[in-house]
């Protein structure tokens, strides 16, 4: 029987979790994370509070908590993803220091408390609802607001065209999509965000960070 209620974002499970876990413990935050956090680092951490979105196994969350955050909150949709999550913080000493919600963002949004620095690595491409996604999260940063998305090239959308295919046929349901930079552009201009950083990152992906004010 196929469950049509269950979150789509269950599809990253046990096994995808692990190897994500494995790899990081091996060679560190992937390029385009590491970017992120450098550039959240350069604009000062210690003391702050991280609300991080869809973080998978917490990759940004380990780091800046070793460089001097105060706390973070991990949102994230997948249960495999926020047990490794979880568990990788209890490794590290770092539990204590880290609440976690399992669900959707945009249905939990009015239960979470603003944080200093907000970041969604990845996500808001994979979202149906981008938009209000990026809304809501941005409506609780306090000062920083980080992202990862898709550059908007050729070999972007085919590789997207391919990845989707892949997953209509394994029947699952996340889809990925090229986020519109003017509108997510003017989507936080509203909130007094504005672009403090930019980098592309391979061929793949752009690293943006906004500061309040």
């Amino acid at each position: 029987m196929t469950h049509t209620n269950r979150s789509p974002f269950e599809a990253y499970d046990e096994k995808i979790a692990a190897a994500d876990l494995s790899k990081y413990r091996k060679k560190g935050p992937p390029p385009w994370a590491q970017t992120l956090i450098d550039a959240i680092k350069g604009e000062g951490v210690d003391g702050a509070t991280l609300l991080d979105i869809g973080g998978g196994i917490g990759v940004i969350q380990h780091e800046l908590l070793a460089s001097g955050a105060a706390r973070a909150t991990n949102v994230e949709a997948s249960s495999a993803y926020l047990a490794a999550a979880r568990g990788e913080s209890e490794r590290r000493g770092l539990l204590d220091r880290v609440t976690y919600h399992h669900g959707d963002f945009v249905d939990l949004a009015e239960s979470i408390q603003p944080a200093d620095v907000v970041t969604l690595d990845r996500v808001l491409n994979v979202y149906p609802d981008w938009e209000r996604l990026a809304s809501l999260s941005a409506d609780r940063s306090t000062r920083l607001y980080g992202v990862v998305i898709p550059r908007d090239t050729l070999f972007v959308r085919l590789v997207i065209a391919g990845i989707n295919l892949a997953q209509r046929l394994g029947r699952k349901r996340v889809r990925a999509a090229i986020v519109p930079i003017e509108a997510l552009e003017r989507t936080l201009q509203e909130r007094d965000l504005h672009r403090c950083f930019s980098e592309n990152v391979g061929p793949a992906w752009l690293v943006l960070l906004y500061r309040r004010g």
